[in-house]
């Protein structure tokens, strides 16, 4: 990657400070590791880490998400005591920051940037009327019980298209308003509502949140579950705009689309047929008023983080308090150091690289993944249930995995986007989300630019999209524990490799495995091997699903499938380059632990975490993702060379008989 910045990349002067490797002090060896591996891995860790109130979570990665916060601010502060030049990305940065910290600003003005927002929804008097104010209301933040996007067609990657699907439940998941054991989040769910809708000065503001509440019980109905939500082939429904309207003709879908600026294209997909079939029939006979109090609601609701205390402190003690078991609000300067940047995300991933991430650690990054992708694919030469001819196209495919690491080749362009400090910190919010809105609807009709990242070079994570076959790795997340320069490579390939390995996994789980090399949606698996994958697949779906995250709560196997396959695959594949990097000079123990115990014990710390009970509830309910303790625990009891490692045998609560584990990878 050719770049100027790279030159002024690294430590800046500053003495580097190595990062141990393996620190003991993580390890609980009261604990055998053969009784509960993740306790002995990470116990030490978690009594170090108590979990401190502003968390519902605390691990490894909120370890260097702290850090990243720290190295931001700093940069943040440096912009805020210059004269920034007008309209200049520093600019934008630094005045969205100060209005961020501006308590007395904010309090002062209270919830009067809203009210012209909240006046323009008086107008709504019909079902149109309504439509046309939630497309509106959409382009800057939450708008109705559906939305419009672009994306890459599922069908034909390389160009973009226009997406309808179902939205508008605002605590997530389905289950918080159909199941009983929900009914006290439902109950603290209605009185927020009632509590912001009053601070906003909403009249008849108990009914305006129970109509918001009932919209969102009707329309929960029809919405699918987690599980459904991963069936990609069920959501691709190509249409007409003439057959959409005609299927769902009280939904006013051209008005909506035309409020939007999207103009007509030849064709869309619609993500979920049957839920916009159950709201078209809804919307035949709703009261307008109803819907008109739910778009209210909504904006409210969406703007508690950018008026007064009060309205923030509502929004903390239900969706943190209540629902997380969070039991105190992240300072100011956090809070308002995260807006610039998810705003100006790119510009100020510029600043941070160029400041911390050096060259050499990207050209030691690109050597692992070289060595990852080897290992992938003689697991994929050597497997036993899978025929020549599928093998021969998932070797194509991994062969043509475009990899991006720590940053862009080019930087996403700011420049039409206006920050003013003249205006409330509100109004700016809705202006830079109106932008970034504006800015991919504008991509609709137009190919896919395949350099594009859909994570900032400061993101603390890494992912793997199926429509570009690319792996991306942040450079947020290229320090300890994941990426250590100083550590052993038995380290870093437990710990990195394994997230390396993981996104490539997510290449051929039960989702990307229906991708092509293009990213095309196309079944290239003899249907004799598909069956042998979803046998196998189902057999993972039932180890977690016998689980128990909390009493009575168990974990969901089928809506956590993908991330558990990877997980899988990704421990294996790495186990093997990092053997491969070894060739015939195995390293002699450190401290005590051979090689491979210091893999996994490695892969153990990425997941240490401290952790409430409200949250262990919450992600088991909306996360695709186990609990961290169950990544490491069930997964590893299906790997022979873990067992190996650690002399783990029969009758050891790790241990898993062989004709139950589970080889997919």
């Amino acid at each position: 990657m050719a770049m100027t910045m790279v030159a002024l990349a690294g430590c800046c002067g500053e003495k580097a400070v190595k990062t141990p490797a393996l620190p003991l002090a993580n390890l609980d060896t009261t604990v055998a590791p053969g009784a509960d591996f993740y306790q002995y891995a990470t116990g030490g860790w978690q009594k170090n880490n108590p979990l401190k109130p502003e968390f519902a979570r605390f691990g490894s990665f909120n370890v260097i998400d702290e850090n990243n916060q720290v190295r931001l601010n700093e940069l943040f502060k440096s912009l805020a005591d210059l004269k920034t030049k007008a309209g200049s990305n520093e600019q934008k940065i630094a005045d969205l920051y100060k209005q961020g910290l501006d308590s007395v600003r904010l309090n002062a003005e209270g919830a009067a940037p809203l009210k012209p927002y909240l006046a323009e929804l008086d107008k709504i008097t019909d079902i149109e009327s309504y439509v046309v104010a939630a497309a509106k209301q959409g382009l800057t933040g939450s708008g109705g019980v559906w939305g419009a996007y672009n994306s890459a067609d599922l069908m034909n990657s390389s160009m973009n298209i226009l997406y309808v699907d179902g939205t508008g439940l605002e605590l997530g998941n389905r289950d918080y308003y159909l199941k009983e054991e929900n009914k006290s989040i439902r109950e603290g769910y209605l009185e927020y509502l009632k509590k912001v809708l009053a601070l906003a000065g909403v009249e008849n503001s108990d009914a305006v949140a129970q109509d918001a509440y009932d919209i969102q019980m009707a329309i929960a109905v029809p919405t699918w579950s987690m599980v459904q939500e991963r069936d990609v082939q069920a959501q691709y429904n190509p249409m007409t705009p003439e057959e959409m309207y005609a299927k769902y003709p009280n939904l006013h879908l051209k008005s909506y689309l035309e409020a939007m600026g999207i103009p007509e294209q030849e064709k869309v997909v619609v993500c979920k047929p049957s839920y916009f079939e159950a709201v078209d029939k809804m919307f035949a006979t709703i009261d307008v008023a109803k819907l008109r109090n739910y778009l209210k609601a909504q904006l409210v609701s969406d703007a508690t983080g950018s008026l007064s205390d009060d309205f923030y402190a509502a929004s903390f003690d239900f969706f943190s308090r209540q629902m997380a078991g969070i039991q105190e609000q992240k300072p100011r300067w956090k809070r308002a150091m995260r807006v610039p940047s998810s705003y100006l995300g790119e510009a100020v991933g510029k600043m941070y690289v160029e400041k911390y991430f050096p060259e050499k650690d990207k050209q030691h990054m690109l050597e692992i993944v070289k060595n990852i992708q080897k290992a992938l694919g003689e697991h994929v030469a050597s497997l036993d249930w899978m025929s020549d001819e599928t093998k021969a196209k998932a070797q194509d495919k991994l062969a043509n995995f475009i990899v991006k690491i720590g940053y862009p080749d080019k930087w996403k362009d700011y420049s039409t986007l206006e920050i003013d400090p003249q205006k409330s910190y509100y109004e700016n919010r809705r202006a830079a989300t109106l932008w970034h809105v504006q800015d991919e609807l504008s991509k609709i009709g137009k190919p896919v630019d395949k350099t594009e990242w859909g994570m900032t070079p400061q993101t603390v994570n890494a992912y793997y999209n199926p429509t570009t076959n690319e792996i991306c790795f942040p450079a947020g997340i290229l320090q300890p524990p994941f990426f250590n320069p100083d550590a052993d490579d038995a380290v870093n390939y437990g710990a990195i490799g394994v997230v390396i390995s993981h996104e490539m996994t997510h290449g051929f789980d039960d989702q990307g495995r229906l991708f092509d090399k293009e990213g095309n949606m196309n079944d290239w698996w003899t249907a004799e091997d598909a069956e042998k994958f979803k046998a196998k697949a189902q057999k993972l779906v039932e180890q977690f699903n016998e689980v128990e995250v909390l009493p009575g709560v168990m974990a969901n196997g089928a809506a956590t499938l993908g991330e558990n396959i990877a997980d899988h695959g990704g421990l294996r594949i790495a186990y093997t380059a990092m053997q491969n990097s070894f060739g015939e000079n195995h390293p002699e123990p450190i401290d005590g632990f051979t090689a491979e115990q210091r893999f996994y014990l490695s892969y153990g710390l990425v997941w240490a975490q401290n952790i409430t009970d409200e949250e262990k509830s919450r992600l088991t309910l909306q996360d695709v993702h186990s609990l961290g303790e169950n990544r490491v625990n069930v997964s590893l009891r299906n790997l022979d060379t873990f067992f190996e490692a650690f002399g783990i045998k029969e009758g050891d609560p790790m241990f898993r008989p062989e004709e139950d584990r589970v080889v997919i990878w």
